[in-house]
């Protein structure tokens, strides 16, 4: 049988971020860090129905209607999810491929990629601290005034430059060729495919991280620049490392991002290490030369607003206005913050400060007038050709942005600055042709029946596991999840605890719409724990796992009072009333709290 595979609906996934669907379907206003709408599934008059950008899950709050972006064209369309995923790839310019199911496992898994990796990332950490050979990366790192706690924050390492050291790390953590080959970490030999040797020699090592914090791959860089033909070697694109879709620390700034609704786009690596131990913790970088449309629309899920920190020179202008039409078509706004002369933000604040950094990013310029200015330098505005040519060249930003009034905002401010009527640059773009956008015409929804409830203990546990990882450990040890009797509710708390993710929303089965749309409901709703309350998510999972387990004893003393009234042998009634006994003293032990009760329900 010929299925897609998981890696290409995760590459659709990632390429049609859920607002900007559901937009083209309902009009979305923002709501906090969330949008929202008149649900499409039920008549209502007040915004039940509400999208979340960061989990890419949709939920209304009326209707229990939920799920990711696959879902709602299923429900919406009311098509299968083999017709949107074909929906979904057109629009995005993906090619469908199938391939026979029994092929799936010829090659290594993720987990065993992402497990090579993280353990790869440790050992060139450790090599960098301890080993001799590792003293000129120690100088680097020394002469770059990079303290150990920021190599330890961002796991820098060194690939030790011969291999030997790194393949009896490779035998002693078992990892096989075609594990390491999988990973990106060794290149077969010419003419020698069962041959390997490491693809990182002698260089300092940054590992990337996707936005969940897994380790996918690597950035060596050399130590002397012209120790090497190549300043830097990159992991090659692998099954978990595709560079148009990574951005250096997401990982480690997305909160901050979040939080200022603003995101800092550096050139370097380790201009973004600089940037978070200067405070700046919304900074990130992008994995190559040219931001991609897939960089964008991650950024778009955390930011209203990009800020691009350049050089001061032309290859740095350029490319501010090459990465505008990707931040534009997303509903992005560009913002350019050009840096001193010679000056990168390393420079800069190693000399001046955060603070000399944080002014010029609030001189940043609009993408429009930054370009503008770039152009009157280049060009003769006084001259008919001169003029004609500036003006298309804004028409041409302009005409990517894929709303309809950051569009006309842009066309007025743009004719001011030129001198002309708004009108005359509208009739310029008419001249261009504009790529077309997805739209289709909307069907009537429906109402959609509301998944059967969840019981609110078992509910808890689920939205516990997903939303608070640190109480994963608690259940796997204390609760049985053969007592989870929701069997959705069951499904995402045993994907939580199989998996180190915070998001498993690409762990599950796209068949299980009860799964999906239970997660959009856990997803959407509000935080309950903050720093200064009085009980943490360790606590109400203790409460949680004692509510379940004293209704699972519940239940089996019903069944054996049951069997008891039905018993005729005197034996086996004795035997039932004993362990009716022993039961109640553990319901009564359960009564008296976690402390009493939790060396009885410890699983085996």
């Amino acid at each position: 049988m010929k299925t897609v595979t998981k890696e290409k609906i995760e590459e659709i996934r990632a390429a049609n971020d859920i607002v900007e669907i559901i937009g083209s379907y309902l009009p979305l206003k923002r709501a906090g860090n969330s949008f929202k709408a008149l649900c499409p599934f039920h008549k209502e008059k007040t915004p039940s129905f509400h999208v979340n950008p960061q989990r890419q899950i949709y939920h209304c709050f009326g209707c229990g209607a939920g799920g990711d972006v696959f879902r709602f064209i299923m429900e919406y369309e009311g098509v299968d999810f083999n017709t949107a995923l074909r929906m979904l790839a057109r629009r995005a310019g993906i090619r469908l491929e199938f391939h026979e199911r029994k092929g799936e496992k010829s090659r290594p898994d993720k987990e065993a990629v992402y497990r090579a990796l993280e353990s790869a990332a440790r050992f060139f950490n450790r090599t960098l601290r301890e080993s001799p050979a590792a003293d000129p990366a120690r100088k680097y790192l020394a002469a770059r005034d990079l303290p150990g706690e920021l190599v330890s924050e961002f796991l820098i390492g060194y690939a030790p430059p011969t291999p030997e050291q790194f393949f009896h790390w490779a035998r002693e953590t078992k990892l096989s060729g075609a594990v390491l080959q999988a990973a990106g970490l060794v290149v077969a030999a010419e003419g020698k495919p069962r041959e390997f040797y490491p693809r990182f020699r002698g260089r300092l090592m940054f590992p990337i991280h996707d936005e969940a914090g897994r380790v996918v791959g690597f950035s060596g860089r050399v130590l002397a620049e012209n120790q090497h033909p190549a300043k830097y070697v990159n992991t090659p694109e692998t099954i978990v490392f595709q560079k148009s879709r990574l951005l250096f620390a997401l990982h480690k700034a997305r909160h901050a991002i979040l939080e200022k609704r603003e995101a800092l786009l550096c050139e370097g690596q380790i201009d973004v290490i600089r940037c978070h131990q200067a405070g700046l913790r919304h900074a990130v970088a992008a994995q190559g030369t040219a931001i991609t449309d897939e960089q964008a629309r991650i950024l778009k899920r955390y930011a209203d607003t990009v800020v691009f920190l350049l050089d001061a020179d032309k290859a740095g202008e350029d490319a501010a206005v090459r990465a505008a039409p990707a931040f534009l078509n997303v509903g992005l706004e560009l913002r350019i913050a050009v840096l001193p002369p010679g000056e990168d933000p390393d420079s800069l604040i190693r000399r001046d400060g955060a603070a000399a950094v944080e002014s010029i990013i609030r001189r940043a310029s609009g993408i429009l007038d930054f370009q503008l200015d770039v152009l009157s330098r280049r060009d003769d505005l006084s001259t008919e050709a001169g003029l004609l040519r500036v003006a298309r060249a804004l028409v041409e930003t302009i005409r990517h942005t894929g709303s309809a009034v950051q569009r006309e905002h842009m066309l007025v401010h743009a004719a001011g600055r030129l001198g002309l009527h708004p009108r005359t640059l509208a009739e310029e773009m008419q001249r261009v042709r504009v790529r077309s956008r997805f739209a289709p015409t909307p069907s009537p929804g429906g109402n959609a029946p509301a998944p059967p409830p969840a019981p609110a203990e078992e509910f808890a546990l689920a939205e516990l596991v997903i939303r608070h990882p640190e109480t994963r450990a608690e259940v796997r040890r204390y609760l049985p999840l053969e007592m989870i009797r929701h069997e959705p509710c069951r499904i995402l708390v045993h994907t939580a605890l199989d998996s180190d993710q915070e998001n498993i929303l690409p762990l599950l089965d796209e068949t299980r719409r009860d799964c999906i749309s239970l997660l959009a409901q856990i997803e959407s709703a509000p935080l309950k724990f903050s720093a200064d309350a009085e009980k943490t998510p360790l606590d109400a999972v203790r409460d949680v796992i004692l509510t379940i387990r004293r209704r699972a004893l519940d239940s089996r003393r019903r069944e054996l009072r049951r069997r008891l009234r039905e018993e005729k042998d005197p034996a086996a009634a004795t035997r039932l009333r004993a362990e009716d006994a022993h039961l109640v003293m553990v319901v009564n032990a359960l009564r008296q709290g976690w402390e009493k009760a939790r060396d009885m329900l410890e699983i085996d």
